[in-house]
């Protein structure tokens, strides 16, 4: 399975989607690929937030060795699946598609819901591990 989590910028949400089922897959010992990348490209090369960097490292699980990518159509071609945080990830994410099979590969991460963008506001970052602590666990059980 190969699987790319989207946010915005690429250094906090999806950073932190990519870490938590990447370190749950491999415990698992799925041999699942994750990755990550933004929609946004201003990050291209950074390092995930410190703040998220920190809030992964609580849990045992290092994300500072990631770097910021931007989500380009032939992504489509290399992921399996495609979990995007948020109604605009979606929709930037799908203006790229080129077919009706790479629409297909494309969710929101938590289904019915978004993600909230911690970037703004230094007490989310923790609410927001959780959420996709939580779903990631659950993805393991669904894919």
């Amino acid at each position: 399975m190969r699987i790319l989590m989207v946010c915005l910028g690429n250094i906090c949400r999806s950073p932190l989607a990519h870490g938590v089922l990447a370190h749950i897959a491999a415990t698992n010992e799925l041999g699942w690929t994750v990755h990550s990348a933004g929609t946004g490209d201003w990050h291209v090369g950074q390092s995930p937030d410190r703040r998220a960097v920190a809030v992964a490292k609580k849990y045992g699980i290092d994300i500072s060795r990631q770097r910021a990518r931007h989500f380009i159509s032939d992504f489509f071609d290399e992921y399996d699946r495609i979990f995007v945080m948020d109604r605009q990830n979606m929709k930037d994410v799908l203006r790229l598609a080129k077919r009706e099979e790479d629409r297909d590969k494309v969710s929101l991460f938590l289904e019915e819901d978004i993600v909230p963008d911690p970037y703004y506001d230094e007490d989310m970052f923790e609410p927001v591990y959780k959420m996709i602590e939580k779903r990631c666990h659950d993805l393991i059980k669904t894919l």
